[in-house]
């Protein structure tokens, strides 16, 4: 899927192909030299990290393991309470190992703020976290953000992993929906 086959669901292109991919090289390059001479347990968000968890792995020289976290958050509508719920835990045991979070998008802060206290309790020896878009303005806790692909306006996205009512994960870029496709 591309953008010429949204017609006119499509708003704009907000990220190109070719800027993700730019930025995934320059992601991957500064998690080789921060975790050199360790192995690194990519631990990927379900399901938008996708994309990201793929491509970047792909780019990265230290050895590394997988494993993915479906987690739930709880809220009115499109907000986040922050209280989370596990849909599918990780099946590799955390106690002991460098683990890296790869997310798509880190909106509120409040799951991912929550993953990452409940990873900790499992006594990993360290815990960073590598996402492709925040949006600092939506920000409701501070989250320590080794790793941002890019800052982006509060706006809703969709591509590359990120999807609206299950559709649009599968662009190859970052882009923002016409009114008229979510009611706006």
């Amino acid at each position: 899927m591309d953008a010429n086959d949204m017609g006119r669901d499509l708003s704009k292109v907000l990220i190109s192909e070719d800027e993700i991919a730019a930025k995934l090289d320059e992601l991957a390059a500064a998690i080789d030299r921060d975790f050199a001479g360790k192995e690194v347990l990519l631990v990927g968000v379900l399901n938008g990290a996708v994309m990201v968890m793929a491509d970047l792995s792909r780019r990265i020289h230290t050895p590394v393991t997988m494993d993915w976290m479906a987690v739930s958050s709880y809220g009115s509508g499109t907000k986040s309470s922050g209280v989370v719920r596990i849909l599918k835990d990780l099946s590799t045991d955390v106690h002991g190992k460098h683990i890296l979070i790869v997310e798509d998008i880190i909106d509120s802060g409040l799951t991912l703020s929550w993953l990452v206290r409940n990873l900790s309790s499992r006594e990993p020896a360290s815990i960073k976290v590598a996402t492709l878009l925040r949006k600092p303005e939506a920000a409701k806790v501070e989250v320590d953000v080794a790793y941002c692909g890019f800052d982006i306006p509060s706006e809703f996205v969709v591509g590359y992993g990120l999807d609206y009512d299950g559709r649009y994960r599968n662009l190859p870029f970052i882009g923002t929906l016409a009114p008229h496709v979510y009611g706006g």
